[in-house]
């Protein structure tokens, strides 16, 4: 009996769970979970922006300055997460894996408007959506 296409794109997935791209990005999401200067970090910034936020829906009373020095202190924090080494190596993994999903939607995009999937050969440029009605052009 011939699979039917649910079972092929479970399939799908679960080798795409066993390739580079997916592996790093696993690899890369534990290396922050483990880095106790980023979890630290992550902690203060949310602590900050609920100050922030709850400063900031104060219908009276609002304390500009304090609105200024917490709205100073998230980006500070925001800055330097995002500066950190394995939050750097993790923006850049989950960017890979962001292409590689931008992609394998365009092949079904393709597929499901009636276009042959297997002429989808390189990973869309600027959002590709994979419908030849709404492009200006193939790379």
């Amino acid at each position: 009996m011939a699979k039917d296409a649910i079972t092929l794109f479970k399939e799908a997935a679960a080798q795409m769970q066993r390739e580079e791209t997916y592996l790093a990005l696993m690899g890369a999401m534990q290396k922050n979970d483990e880095d106790e200067t980023l979890q630290q970090l992550i902690g203060d910034f949310n602590l900050a922006r609920i100050d922030l936020n709850s400063e900031l829906s104060k219908s009276e009373d609002k304390d500009q300055e304090k609105i200024q020095a917490l709205n100073t202190k998230v980006g500070t924090l925001y800055n330097d997460i995002m500066a950190n080494e394995c939050m750097m190596a993790y923006n850049e993994a989950k960017a890979q894996m962001e292409q590689v999903m931008n992609y394998i939607n365009a092949i079904l995009t393709t597929a499901a408007n009636g276009g042959d999937p297997m002429t989808v050969e390189e990973p869309p440029e600027g959002g590709c959506t994979g419908s030849c009605a709404s492009c200006a052009g193939c790379h």
